[in-house]
């Protein structure tokens, strides 16, 4: 199945972080297909933090959603990810954005994202990537901007 991950980093090695997302992420059951450039963007919820450095990948996968945001959530804790504060900073966050074409709201899962059409900072990465996805709501990547500032990086690491 085709998923796409966002990816964000705030503290620490943001570069690391990262690289050693994917790095993890990448396996027999997850084949990372693509992967966006990095953008510096400003945080979304709680302002006062330092800047994100935001990524988006696709990945295949025969893992179902729960499985792969259970990988996810394992390699968040693996590097470091505290969760003392709702949209606060940290080393690393890794989002399950769309899982092919699953809706779930359940109590664990809600796909696609919820907030996937308001954060630029998903949308950019991912319109790099993939710009022919229509997104669950029907509409053109394209057509969707979302809120907040975003700044492809022109950093090498």
């Amino acid at each position: 199945m085709r998923a796409f991950l966002g990816l964000g980093s705030n503290l620490g090695d943001r570069a690391y972080y990262l690289g050693a997302a994917i790095s993890a992420l990448a396996g027999p059951m997850i084949k990372v297909e693509a992967a966006s450039q990095i953008y510096e963007t400003e945080p979304w919820g709680l302002m006062d933090q330092p800047l994100y450095w935001n990524q988006v990948i696709e990945v295949e996968t025969s893992l179902e959603p729960l499985e792969l945001l259970h990988v996810c959530q394992e390699i968040e804790n693996r590097l470091g990810r505290e969760r003392k504060v709702h949209w606060g900073p940290r080393t690393i966050d890794i989002d399950l954005l769309i899982y092919d074409n699953v809706v779930d709201n359940s109590e664990e899962l809600n796909l696609p994202h919820p907030y996937l059409e308001e954060r630029a900072f998903v949308l950019a990465p991912l319109r790099e990537i993939a710009p022919e996805l229509v997104l669950p709501s029907g509409r053109s990547i394209t057509e969707v901007s979302g809120e907040g500032k975003v700044h492809p990086l022109t950093w090498e690491g």
